[in-house]
């Protein structure tokens, strides 16, 4: 089974970010899996009458590196009892210093919190939006005040097969990967795993209700939307048997 071994959790201090470290704590701790934790502090830019890269910008610099370090180290000094953890400060826009981060190390999970508060309406920052398109590897948004233990997690894939060769090759190693990923979260946390896949039978409201093409009737329209659930059925419990044998 794909489990996780470089775990990278991203914290701010000053703000609630509790959850996500102690999940990230848990998933090393079952994973057997390194942990590294940072936090990324905005690059002191050039002040009046001061030049870049000068003595004063550079003492400032140390200095809110230095600020930062100390206060990710009391955060987590509760959690280094059970578990050897690294700590790193960063320095400079948060999501491009992620991104470096998980390609210079190697990570292969990224934990952190949603930074926009209005998590209900699924509303994310511009760093999450970007860390969501672009980090390398897969990113755990998880909100605050979850619970300790994940009952059911869900697992969503695309198989349908009505793809260019190349493209369906790409997303049947996604939906690979998908299902290896959360498997492993699942028995990590000794949960339920639900796989879901949406389907669509296409053209089926035009034979119902169209004007422009003849309408079938209720039998055939019927008849066609049991044949496409049963093929994208077929597919899915194919997927699913194909992983299950390389778990």
């Amino acid at each position: 089974m794909k489990r996780f071994k470089n775990i990278l959790c991203m914290v701010d201090p000053e703000k609630e970010c509790k959850t996500a470290l102690e999940r990230a704590v848990s998933l090393a701790e079952n994973n057997q899996a390194s942990l590294t934790v940072v936090t990324v502090t905005p690059a002191i830019t050039v002040g009046f009458g001061m030049p870049e890269g000068g003595p004063i910008s550079a003492e400032l610099q140390d200095a809110s590196v230095a600020h930062h370090k100390q206060e990710l180290e009391t955060l987590i000094a509760p959690y280094r009892q059970g578990i050897s953890i690294e700590t790193r400060v960063l320095t400079g826009t948060p999501f491009l210093e992620i991104i470096r981060e998980v390609l210079r190390n190697a990570h292969d999970l990224l934990i952190k919190c949603p930074e926009s508060p209005d998590w209900l309406g699924r509303l994310f920052s511009s760093d999450d939006k970007h860390l969501l398109r672009k980090c390398p590897c897969p990113v755990w948004m998880v909100r605050p005040q979850t619970g300790e233990l994940f009952d059911v997690i869900m697992a969503a894939v695309d198989v349908d097969d009505g793809y260019p060769p190349k493209e369906l090759e790409a997303r049947q190693s996604l939906n690979e990967m998908i299902l290896e990923l959360a498997s492993s979260l699942a028995v990590s946390e000794f949960a339920e795993l639900h796989v879901a896949h949406a389907w669509e039978a296409i053209g089926e409201s035009a034979l119902r209700h169209g004007a422009f093409i003849m309408q079938r009737s209720e039998k055939e329209v019927n008849t066609y939307v049991d044949q496409v659930h049963r093929h994208h059925t077929q597919l899915l419990d194919t997927l699913i048997n194909d992983v299950s044998a390389k778990l």
